[in-house]
């Protein structure tokens, strides 16, 4: 039985990796992809979503939502993804079209005409397109199976301050919104996410592949490690959001607990932290499943494994 999603997202050379990853995983039933102000502002999000549908063959729907936060000013992350946020490979005006309809107005009129507990929500980025559907229309919500969403941290602290991980800090109203809203959440952050490196030896063996997915990985993957490297004197970069995509096919490469997950939206200081009630201190309900741990040699198998089934483009 596949799995119908909706993946949310602002791509971002890792939220492209997780489309393609989607693309060639028959488990999964992709609806449609909405885009979201990020990484790169708005027009740039919905454009390379575009074009990888174009790179993939895909033809699945892309929406422009939200291009900027609920209540904060957007802040963008060109600084890791480059000027066109996809940077590693070359950037083109794609033939995938962009729908008339608001991604928001989407999530809402799909949602609505599901079955209850019939589509997972997948996003990738901030979360104010999810945020904003959930507060326009709470009729959706029954329909949501489960959220399984990239962001936040723990251990591993802030990504973009102290304390907050880029996809929290850049829309915390609309995260708060996501993690009260009663629905079965399955949280990817930092703590997971910087354990599936880009490790030479695992981009050389998707760059064999050879066919246009696979190289376009290889591409943007080799211009995305370069922060992460230099910041961390790491081997590679992390991965984040195709952890999302691997969840869903296959779990058992992760492991998890259910906790209570909390988002600051007042302080100056600390906007945007994810209070992790790992150790269950607080009466607090256990609203997501946190993930904290993955093999992450079985992750870049499964990727590329996937990644092969495009063929040589011929």
């Amino acid at each position: 039985m596949t799995r119908k999603i909706i993946i949310d997202c602002d791509p971002g050379q890792d939220d492209a990796v997780a489309l393609f990853l989607a693309f060639a995983s028959p488990e999964l039933d992709v609806l449609g992809i909405t885009t979201v102000g990020g990484n790169v502002p708005l027009e740039l999000t919905h454009r390379n979503a575009r074009m990888m549908c174009d790179i993939a063959n895909s033809d699945v729907p892309v929406y422009a939502g939200c291009d900027k936060p609920m209540r904060q000013p957007l802040r963008t992350a060109e600084y890791i993804h480059g000027e066109t946020g996809i940077n590693g490979i070359d950037v083109f005006d794609p033939a995938t079209p962009l729908q008339a309809q608001h991604g928001v107005d989407f999530i809402i009129e799909a949602l609505l005409a599901a079955d209850d507990d019939s589509i997972t929500l997948v996003p990738t980025g901030p979360l104010t397109n999810i945020g904003t559907a959930i507060d326009r229309e709470p009729g959706i919500l029954a329909k949501i199976e489960r959220i399984v969403l990239m962001g936040g941290a723990m251990r591993e602290g802030g990504n973009r301050t102290p304390s907050a991980e880029f996809n929290i800090l850049v829309d915390p109203d609309a995260a708060d919104i996501v993690f009260r809203c009663g629905r079965p959440i399955t949280q990817m952050g930092l703590d997971v996410t910087h354990q599936v490196l880009s490790t030479k030896h695992r981009v050389d063996r998707i760059a064999v592949l050879g066919n246009p997915v696979a190289e376009a990985t290889a591409g943007m993957i080799s211009f995305f490690e370069r922060y992460d490297m230099s910041k961390y004197a790491a081997p590679g970069a992390p991965l984040h959001d195709p952890c999302t995509v691997a969840w869903l096919i296959q779990p058992e490469l992760f492991t998890g607990k259910d906790c209570n997950v909390a988002v600051e939206t007042q302080s100056e200081l600390t906007l945007g932290h994810t209070a992790v009630d790992f150790w269950h201190v607080t009466d607090r309900p256990k609203n997501v499943h946190w993930v904290y741990q993955v093999d992450s040699d079985g992750f870049y198998e499964l990727l590329t494994e996937r990644l092969a089934t495009f063929g040589d483009g011929s």
